[in-house]
């Protein structure tokens, strides 16, 4: 998985330190994740059906729904055009480990764009492609800060569930 991070922000500007954080969980979660293979993927603990690679997934699909759909108003892109509805987490017990790591560095890297070109057309305020039925419409701000709640809550699952595959703990990546 991709080690492409640039060091924390504990300086920055607005949207410096709102990346810097998004890319910040991305790299804890891509470290829980990484270097599995199939079966380590597969595993689940507890009475959860989770896994790491559904979440890897997951969090791909999630990525396209937000930046792409969201923020810019562009098509999902496969393979989401032509998947089910959450059908992520079922489809990803017959993906190869190469895949569901190219595909999770491939919608981050789609992502990390998109916001360069919405910021290149203005701020963080800049309105997303969406609105909420209560005719609410979120900003780059709003999206990035759900984002980050996104990947927060499923570090966490990712990480006891990479506990229980292999022991590995911790809080950050290692550098």
């Amino acid at each position: 998985m991709t080690d492409s991070y640039a060091p924390f922000v504990v300086d920055g500007d607005e949207i410096a330190t709102l990346l810097s954080s998004l890319d910040r969980i991305r790299r804890t979660f891509a470290w829980k994740c990484g270097g599995l293979d199939a079966d380590q993927l597969r595993a689940t603990t507890a009475a959860s059906t989770m896994t790491l690679g559904g979440l890897l997934k997951h969090l791909a699909f999630v990525e396209a729904d937000w930046f792409a759909v969201k923020l810019r108003g562009e098509p999902i892109g496969p393979p989401w055009d032509a998947a089910e509805p959450g059908s992520e987490w079922e489809t990803a017990a017959g993906d190869r480990p190469a895949e569901l790591y190219a595909l999770w560095d491939s919608a981050v890297a789609r992502s990390r764009a998109m916001v360069a070109a919405a910021l290149a057309e203005g701020d963080a305020g800049r309105p997303g492609s969406f609105t909420w039925p209560d005719g609410r419409t979120p900003n780059l701000r709003r999206i990035i800060a759900d984002m980050i709640e996104e990947y927060a809550r499923h570090t966490g699952h990712a990480d006891l569930l990479r506990e229980a595959v292999d022991g590995l703990v911790g809080e950050d990546a290692p550098a």
